[in-house]
């Protein structure tokens, strides 16, 4: 199929891009790296009067350090990029383990990395991993600008925190605390299809060695990413334990209710979801032991 007809923007700067947006309004929808708009598009699932692209804008691609010590990406910073980036590497390890699971090279070579936060895909890693990261992000409009937790931006499935005339702009992340251990695994039924669960979990060790934060996020289990904090609340203030990991994973499982589809049951995603905390307690300890 071919999309239905629309109007087509291409700014050069994010101040020109704004002032489209403001424009446009409820007509305008922005261009990413396109890879879930246009083929929503082609199929008519989606069908904005406008398209406005931010490829020439190149303001948003970067990947730079914060005054605090975490790390800035801009919105249309490639998949890839962010990927292979050693900054990403060093300090948002979580990311980097995570990205080459997001479906294929060419898929991220052309993919952005805001593009697939705003896009608010319950299933997509993006979400789960800016939320596990406790990261906040910035949305602009042509007058005004503001700071959105990663908690309070997942407002439903494919609806992010974005009003008609806004834009994501930047991605924040905090950086992450001395003996802090990350892991991130999901299952798919083949290699760059869509999770049928994914986990994104985030510790920190105290001086003694007991758990002082954690925090797991589950994504394709509802309708945004979740954490599951009563599971993490059974870590807090406890030495790691085979006992008390798989409690802590029982727990996550109870705490969601994922529907069924053509994919996946909804009891054998609560068993992906027990067995992907589980997994990923166990090695996000053991890298938080060895310093993090």
């Amino acid at each position: 199929m071919k999309p239905a007809p629309f109007d087509y923007y291409a700014p050069t700067s994010l101040e020109e891009a704004l002032d489209t947006l403001a424009q446009l309004g409820y007509d305008g929808k922005v261009l990413a790296g396109g890879q879930s708009l246009v083929a929503a598009m082609n199929f008519r699932m989606a069908q904005p009067a406008a398209l406005v692209d931010l490829n020439n804008v190149s303001e948003l691609f970067y990947i730079k350090p914060a005054a605090d010590g975490g790390l800035l990406i801009g919105t249309m910073t490639r998949s890839s990029t962010v990927e292979h980036d050693p900054l990403i590497e060093k300090k948002a390890p979580l990311i980097h383990e995570a990205m080459p699971n997001v479906a294929h090279p060419q898929i991220r070579n052309r993919g952005t990395f805001g593009g697939a936060v705003a896009h608010a895909d319950p299933a997509g890693q993006a979400p789960g991993l800016v939320l596990a990261l406790q990261a906040k992000l910035l949305v602009k409009s042509k007058n005004a600008e503001r700071w959105v937790a990663a908690e309070d931006f997942f407002m439903g499935p494919f609806s992010p925190a974005v009003e008609p005339g806004e834009m994501l702009v930047e991605i924040a992340l905090p950086p992450l605390p001395p003996r802090t251990g990350t892991c991130y695994q999901h299952v798919a039924r083949q290699k760059g299809a869509t999770s049928l669960v994914g986990c994104s979990t985030v510790v920190t060790l105290d001086e003694k060695g007991a758990c002082k934060a954690a925090t797991m996020v589950l994504s394709a289990v509802g309708e945004t990413p979740l954490a599951v904090p009563q599971a993490a609340q059974l870590l807090i203030g406890q030495k790691p334990s085979e006992e008390g990991i798989r409690a802590a994973a029982e727990q996550a499982a109870k705490e969601i209710d994922p529907g069924s589809d053509i994919h996946a049951t909804a009891e054998y995603r609560r068993h992906l979801a027990k067995v992907l905390v589980q997994h990923t307690l166990k090695v996000a300890f053991a890298r938080a032991a060895q310093g993090g």
